[in-house]
């Protein structure tokens, strides 16, 4: 007899919006994002992500040089 198998567990989506990104930070990092760093994770990320792939953003976005994170003119 085989072993039944797990059903695959999905991961549910949220907004990536600046009030969840606001609040990842502060639970992860004890601090807010400035609007750059918010506007990175924003479009790596797109309208919706998983909580885990948001929470790695922004802990990515601190370690990263602050030329990579800001849009020039």
């Amino acid at each position: 007899m085989k072993p039944a198998k797990k059903p695959a567990v999905r991961e549910a989506k949220i907004t990536v919006s600046e009030s969840n990104i606001t609040k990842a930070a502060i639970r992860l990092l004890s601090q807010k994002l400035v609007s750059n760093e918010v506007q990175y994770v924003q479009r790596n990320l797109g309208t919706t992500a998983s909580q885990n792939d948001l929470d790695a953003q922004v802990l990515a976005v601190r370690k990263l040089p602050w030329a990579a994170i800001v849009i020039s003119d």
